[in-house]
Formats: structure tokens, C-alpha cells, sequence
């Protein structure tokens, strides 16, 4: 006799396939691995990043589209933090199978 299947809801997999096409970007993923570790300012994603603030825009733009950001301007700085409880997950996923 063959064991039950335990197998996730199509609107579940569709849900991730589209946030995982979104963090399908080495620069998106280092993004998020800075912000699951706190809030930052753009110019500083930018600089730990490696990558110019244009850039870090661009990828902040779409990780916030895709509501896996939040961000919070105050004054003349804009702030971002992780919006989606799902995402310290996914980095712990891939530090843990492919990191040192």
C-alpha cells in the first residue's frame, strides 16, 4: 500500500514560484541577506551590496512590488526592511546548504 501524499495547495506553489522568481537574482538575494539582518538606508545596501544606489533601487523597487519589502522615508533618506515573514527563511535556507 502506498503512503498518503502530503502535497501543497496550487495557489501555494504558484505564490512561491513567483517570490522565488523574484529573489532569482544574486544581488536580490545579497539584498536580502543584509536586510534580514536590519533596517537600512538605501546608500548603505548600495555600499554593502557592492553596487551603485541606482542599482539598489532598481532591485528595491521590485522586492517592494512584490510586497517583500517595506520602506519608510524620513527626511531625505528612504528605509527598507523585510515585509514578508518568509524571506529570513529562505536565506537561513540557502546559508544553510550553501554556505561554509
Amino acid at each position: 500500500m502506498k503512503p498518503t501524499l502530503k502535497l501543497l495547495p496550487d495557489h501555494l506553489l504558484r505564490e512561491a514560484a513567483e517570490c522565488l522568481k523574484v529573489l532569482a537574482h544574486p544581488i536580490r538575494l545579497k539584498i536580502v541577506g543584509i536586510l534580514t539582518q536590519g533596517e537600512f538606508a538605501v546608500h548603505e545596501i548600495s555600499a554593502l551590496a557592492e553596487i551603485s544606489a541606482s542599482q539598489a533601487c532598481g532591485h528595491l523597487r521590485l522586492l517592494q512590488a512584490h510586497n517583500l519589502l517595506h520602506s519608510e522615508r524620513r527626511g531625505r533618506t528612504v528605509y527598507y526592511q523585510i515585509a514578508s515573514a518568509r524571506l529570513p527563511g529562505i536565506i537561513q535556507c540557502i546559508s544553510n546548504n550553501y554556505g561554509s
